[in-house]
This record gives structure tokens, sequence and C-alpha cells, in this order.
């Protein structure tokens, strides 16, 4: 006997199938980019192996390609976390009513420091790696995520500082526009100055003087005095450097 079905009620049970795959998809998938991580930081991603991918999840190769299609696909996805973690925990600075923007930048820059200071292991396994014709994507992907999460951040900041009268600029958009790239370039001349450094080719002092260059290119796009901005200071290079 044909009893006729509501067609809502198939929908409804598909949609419901679908969304429990793909948030058990999703779960899956963190694993991996969980175990990435931490063998990253504590092998070193030259060192890590697919298979030790695997084991450490007691998972097949198959189970690996569903979600990655390489090794550097996996790094690309961990690096694109820690860009989202290091920003997202610089939210509630930014809206701060009671800081001026000024301070905010300051915090702002102080804060993504201080997050990689914390996973100092994992940051210098990424670094160690970072400048290998083989992570060319991954670079590009970095450069595309920090527009979109540092971007408005940064936007908001200097807004609120030009209406304070304190940052000089026509269009607060466009300066973090420009600010960002200019954080995509000290970010990778930082890792070549780490990697000259650690190979003994240049003093501290060059990396000192090379990031003070930095400093003095962001007061000046927004119009502030020399030595307004703490950037890249002494203790905290030291601190990565030596």
């Amino acid at each position: 006997m044909y009893y006729p079905t509501d067609s809502r009620s198939l929908n409804w049970g598909t949609n419901l199938a679908r969304t429990v795959n793909s948030e058990a998809r999703a779960v899956r998938q963190e694993a991996f980019v969980d175990a990435g991580q931490r063998l990253i930081q504590a092998k070193g991603y030259e060192q890590m192996s697919i298979q030790d991918v695997l084991d450490e999840l007691d998972a097949s190769r198959g189970a690996f390609y569903h979600y990655f299609d390489s090794k550097v696909a996996l790094l690309e996805v961990v690096v694109e976390r820690m860009v989202d973690a290091a920003t997202a925990a610089l939210g509630p600075v930014v809206a701060d009513p009671s800081l001026p923007a000024l301070a905010k930048l300051d915090r702002l820059f102080s804060g993504i420091a201080g997050w990689k200071a914390e996973r100092k292991n994992l940051v210098l396994a990424v670094m160690r790696v970072w400048l290998s014709d083989d992570n060319t994507i991954v670079r590009e992907k970095f450069r595309q995520r920090l527009v979109v999460t540092l971007g408005p951040l940064l936007a908001q900041i200097i807004r609120q500082g030009k209406d304070e009268g304190v940052f000089s600029v026509t269009s607060p958009d466009d300066a973090a526009r420009v600010l960002v790239s200019l954080s995509q370039g000290a970010n990778q001349v930082a890792t070549e100055l780490f990697v000259a450094h650690q190979a003994n080719a240049i003093p501290f002092e060059v990396v000192e003087s090379t990031v003070a260059a930095y400093r003095e290119a962001y007061e000046r796009i927004l119009g502030v005095p020399a030595g307004s901005l703490t950037i890249g200071d002494s203790e905290t290079l030291r601190f990565w450097f030596t």
C-alpha cells in the first residue's frame, strides 16, 4: 500500500544528514590540522612526514588525502589558523572605548608579538621553511588572509586616530591596506633576517636597524612623531634573535 509522504519531511531529513556529515567532516579535518600543528612544533615541518600525521591519528593515507592534497596543503591550513587565532584575540583591544588609537595600535602589534612568543617553537618551525620555493602558495595564502583579518582592525584604529587628530591620513581604509602590505613585507624581511642571523651572516645590530626602518615607515604613513610606536622593540627582538 502506498502512503503519501510530505516532501518537506524528506527535505528536512536530507538537510539534517548533510549538516551532520558536514560537521563530522569539519571535526575530522580539524583533527588533522591539530596533529599537523603539534608535529610541526615538536619535530619541525621538514622532519614531519604525512605518515607521522597518520600515526598520530591512527588514520589511513586515503583519509588524509580526502582533506589535503599534500603536506604543503596541510601547512597552509596551519598557517591560516595561526593568523586567524592571532588576530581574533585582538578584537577586544580594538573595541575598547577607553583606549586612544595610538595605544590600541601599539597593543595590537604587541599582542601579535605576544601570541607568537607563547608559541615560539611552532613559529620558529614555520619560519625555517617559510622561504622555500615549495611554500610560495602558502606565502600567498598568508598574504591574502592577513588582508582579510588584520586589515579591518587596522582601519578601525586608524579611523579613530584620525577622529582624535592623532593620525594624519586621507583615507583610513587605504592607509590600513598600506600598513598591511608593509606588515607583510616586514614579516618576510624578519624571516630573512632570522635565517641570516642563525647562519651568523649578520650581527644583531643589523636586525635592529632594519626593524627600526619599518617602525619609522609606520610612523610616517600615519603622520605621527618619531618614537610614537614601540613596534619591534629591542627586548622583543632579542627574545627571537639571541
